[in-house]
């Protein structure tokens, strides 16, 4: 049972709050468990601390300074909960890296903004509205990219490109700057190690963007030293 202060207000130190932080640990891990499985720099530990974080702040934005409050003290409880959105802004900032015309890191940065939002409503008790965003965390991270895909062709419909290669021969880095020097934007770059054996084959995915022919991407990159395969879509192109 939540106490309560002479003036009738609550300390904030009950079961219902231990509840609020529970949920924000589970909704938020949930989330992060997504990034973790997709291998991105911010993680299951980093969303989870982010949420849990923000729902303490907001806790305490309600009820630590209830201690001051008399006939002639108010307080205003969403100061303090308000700095947790432009403060967040900071580790977003950090996970966002910029190479010539490709720009990687923004969904995680706008993940990690949302597992704060998340925490807050946590802390706020309106554990519906945290239920519903975690839910829809999931729906445009699994269902839009299908729906990119069927898109009319345009500079923002994203294309996927598998690359096979011989590890320790600087492939990737050459293909990268093949890949921004035809036009196309890498988004997202996933990395697979298929041979441990002399070879050292890695197998990589790549999220391009771009309005040019993925075909003749392919066909370029295939003429690069230590290219095996290159899969464009249904077209898969070997190397001689």
């Amino acid at each position: 049972m939540t106490h309560l202060l002479a003036f009738g207000e609550p300390t904030g130190q009950g079961w219902t709050q231990v509840g609020e932080l529970a949920l924000a640990l589970l909704l938020c891990s949930a989330i992060g468990l997504e990034r973790e499985l997709a291998q991105k720099s911010a993680g299951l530990r980093t969303h989870t601390l982010v949420g849990v974080g923000a729902a303490l702040i907001m806790l305490i934005s309600k009820y630590g300074f209830t201690t001051v409050l008399g006939p002639h003290v108010s307080l205003d409880p969403s100061r303090v909960a308000a700095q947790i959105v432009s403060g967040i802004g900071f580790i977003g900032g950090g996970l966002i890296f910029v190479r010539r015309d490709a720009v990687r890191g923004l969904t995680t940065a706008a993940v990690i903004w949302m597992s704060a939002a998340v925490g807050m409503a946590c802390g706020a008790g309106l554990w519906l509205l945290a239920l519903v965003v975690t839910a829809g965390h999931f729906l445009v991270l699994y269902g839009y990219p299908a729906i990119g895909r069927r898109l009319p062709r345009s500079k923002w419909a994203p294309s996927t490109l598998t690359m096979t290669y011989r590890g320790g021969q600087g492939v990737l880095r050459t293909a990268l700057a093949a890949c921004t020097d035809r036009g196309f934007a890498v988004s997202e770059i996933s990395t697979d190690q298929v041979d441990h054996g002399d070879d050292g084959l890695v197998r990589v995915a790549l999220t391009l963007q771009g309005v040019r022919m993925l075909a003749d991407l392919a066909a370029a990159l295939t003429e690069i030293d230590g290219v095996v395969a290159v899969r464009a879509g249904d077209v898969n192109v070997e190397s001689d």
